[in-house]
């Protein structure tokens, strides 16, 4: 393997090496590269000085985290179809070395960018705020001694160090562990090699200095720092030479299969166990590792030289979060209080409240509570027979689960539908799986063949000599936690046409019921691709008759090739067609002939963008859908989902009106994207007034419930 130089060198390698299709070439934009401009995207945010200091060093952590599942899932898929062959050819036509030679190239400057922000601009700016974060060889001896006193009373104890040979078989490295390549040289032996792991996971990643308090000032060394700067006590006898960071990321896309497990709750379990040792994707290694060193770990690891980075930023940047936890609000994005609305506090009866009108709610603007309130009210009302929900993922300390398990001693029916195959959080949704079952839940752990991604709450109430549903269907998880930082939109009815898709779609997921049509809701994979096509299509046919054709939806992501291609049908009649896509696209706006009546624009803001609306003018039969699925192939094909109809024509003229032009109308943290997939910051004309939809959603809450 040839030595890796400076990422000048590695891009340079690789435009040598490539012969790639570039977006242009092809109606669709891969969807490697789509990612990689919405990480670039949340990279500007952590740039933004508009942004609290302590807020951009939170963008940047999401730049670390974001980057590790891509590399754990997508880059991981693509080594695998590089061993494996393709599995099916994608829209844009790249295979998978070109794929990952296009993701090196478009990376490295981005990884360079990380290192001169957190170095030029973050770091000496924590410092003048008064969070210092020190190199331990630049303190005096006094303070240097006391972390030495530190390091060998608590952390010395809790380390192991590993010989290593690289004329043996490699020792297994954990996944995204921090660890220490150091040489070392033995009196007899000569020059020797040994691997440190740095315990992140029982010390905190910013040591305080001894005797700094909690208040103003604040000093810290990195843990890492603390362990490199201490690797004399761990070689007495021999001369420590010198170390150098690394870090391995692995593939985390696990594979359930159920022929050696009794059931799906023990597959699952035992495919979690297999990501601890999945097939090493990416190493990472600090910028100043010696190219021999580096070519051994590649060698040892089977890594392709694409797959090895030099970072210029502290690895596993993920745990600046912690920086977060500090107690400096004048560092941070002011706090709001969530809107409730009159009839919605917790003393009012909410069934009563949503019989005489659906309710709609836009979290984080909406709070969250009125839910919790309304599930509790269930789990205590004598004439509710029955509660059903879908939980995908779930927060550590749930008040949806507490009302659950009240709703069942309180000897209510109580089914919960729990997906276990949520990424990332599977063993954490079998925990609550299994306290769920303890307590007398009925759980269904999901299906085998698609991931139940609907958000779905059913409450069956009997009133008389008649029965009563309340449904509520949203885009956002039962997760009270998120609900706070995430831009999702729920919806509550006693519709009974609704109640009964709902009932229906639960019992297809409880049982072996099966509908391949409901009556008002769109129900993937049965029926909501093939609806979404015919509706962009009646648009299509509405505009050319009647020339008032018109589109817009909000949604996280569009790769769907046959929606993609309904879109440009449409756009070449002449339909105007607006597209608020947060994350990936694949599809190519203001192409002459092809794309020319489409905009794009993305907004990466505070919140995260995770709402769902779907816009048809329809001839004035204006039709707007919400829900759970975006129109991604995985959405659409291999998962449970929802979109359902915006009943209350209040409400439905306030997404129509000012909920999605809002977020059309931004120009403020909104990015335009440009036909060959790339995305310029929307600017303001002059004298236009400036607009950020999240700032205008948080000083408007209310409105749309028709209260201020």
């Amino acid at each position: 393997m040839p030595a890796r130089r400076s990422s000048a060198d590695q891009r340079k390698g690789v435009r040598e090496r490539s012969s790639v299709k570039r977006p242009a070439d092809t109606p669709f934009i891969n969807r490697e590269i789509s990612w990689i401009r919405f990480h670039q995207r949340i990279l500007e945010e952590a740039q933004c000085t508009d942004h609290p200091l302590l807020e951009r060093v939170k963008f940047l952590a999401i730049c670390g985290s974001n980057l590790d599942e891509f590399f754990m899932v997508r880059v991981s898929g693509l080594k695998r179809q590089l061993k494996k062959g393709a599995l099916e050819t994608p829209p844009d036509g790249l295979t998978p070395l070109e794929q990952m030679e296009v993701v090196n190239e478009e990376l490295l400057p981005l990884l360079e960018a990380h290192g001169k922000l957190w170095y030029e601009d973050l770091l000496p700016k924590l410092e003048a705020a008064g969070i210092t974060i020190h190199r331990v060889k630049d303190l005096d001896t006094g303070r240097r001694q006391g972390l030495r006193d530190y390091f060998e009373r608590m952390i010395f104890p809790a380390l192991t160090p590993l010989a290593l040979d690289f004329n043996q078989p490699f020792p297994f490295i954990s996944n995204l562990s921090i660890n220490l390549a150091v040489s070392v040289r033995h009196p007899q032996r000569g020059d020797r090699y040994a691997r440190v792991k740095v315990p992140l996971d029982l010390f905190p990643r910013f040591v305080p200095l001894p005797g700094s308090s909690p208040g103003r000032k604040q000093e810290f060394v990195l843990l890492e720092d603390l362990v490199a700067d201490n690797l004399d006590l761990l070689f007495p006898g021999m001369k420590v030479r010198y170390s150098h960071m690394f870090r391995i990321t692995r593939d985390a896309d696990i594979e359930i299969t159920t022929d050696e497990a009794e059931d799906l709750l023990t597959a699952i379990e035992e495919s979690v166990e297999t990501r601890r040792i999945g097939s090493p994707i990416r190493l990472e290694v600090g910028k100043d590792m010696p190219d021999k060193l580096v070519d051994l770990f590649a060698t040892k690891l089977g890594l392709h030289q694409l797959m090895v980075f030099r970072s210029h930023a502290p690895l596993s940047m993920v745990s600046f979060w912690d920086l977060l936890s500090l107690h400096r609000p004048d560092l941070k994005d002011p706090p709001f209080l969530p809107f409730v609305p009159a009839d919605l506090m917790p003393e009012k009866s909410l069934m009563t409240a949503v019989e005489h009108r659906d309710r709609l709610f836009y979290h984080p603007y909406d709070s969250f509570v009125p839910l919790v309130n309304f599930l509790k009210q269930a789990a205590n009302d004598p004439q509710v027979l029955a509660i059903k929900i879908t939980l995908y993922r779930i927060d550590k300390h749930s008040p949806v689960i507490d009302a659950l398990m009240e709703a069942r001693e309180n000897g209510k029916a109580v089914a919960a539908v729990v997906e276990l195959k949520a990424r990332f959080d599977e063993e954490n949704n079998i925990v609550w799986a299994r306290a769920l079952e303890n307590a007398g839940v009925h759980v269904v752990y999901g299906l085998m063949d698609l991931k139940v991604h609907a958000k779905l709450l059913l409450v069956v109430r009997k009133m008389g000599d008649r029965i009563v549903r309340y449904s509520h269907m949203s885009s956002g998880n039962y997760n009270a936690q998120t609900s706070r930082i995430y831009g999702d939109i729920g919806y509550l009815t006693a519709d009974q046409d609704i109640g009964a898709d709902v009932a229906d779609l639960f019992n297809f997921l409880t049982g072996y019921s099966y509908k391949d049509s409901y009556r008002k809701l769109l129900v993937a994979p049965v029926t909501l691709k093939d609806e979404m096509i015919a509706k962009i299509d009646r648009e299509t046919a509405r505009h050319l008759e009647h020339g008032d054709g018109y589109i817009a939806f909000k949604l996280n992501g569009l790769l769907d090739p046959d929606v993609i291609q309904a879109l440009y049908r449409a756009s070449q009649a002449g339909v105007r067609v607006d597209l608020n896509v947060r994350g990936l696209c694949a599809l190519r706006p203001g192409v002459k002939g092809l794309s020319e009546n489409i905009r794009v624009n993305s907004i990466v803001g505070r919140f995260l963008e995770h709402a769902r609306i779907y816009y048809f003018r329809n001839g004035g039969e204006e039709e707007v859908l919400l829900g759970s699925s975006d129109m991604m192939p995985r959405n659409l094909k291999r998962r449970v989902e929802v979109l359902f109809p915006v009943l209350d024509e209040g409400y439905r003229r306030m997404l129509v009106d000012r909920i999605l032009p809002i977020h059309l109308m931004d120009n403020t943290k909104s990015r335009d994207m440009l036909p060959n997939g790339t995305y310029v910051m929307r600017k303001r004309g002059k004298g236009e007034e400036k607009v950020d939809s999240q700032e205008w959603l948080i000083g408007n809450r209310g409105y749309w419930h028709g209260e201020e």
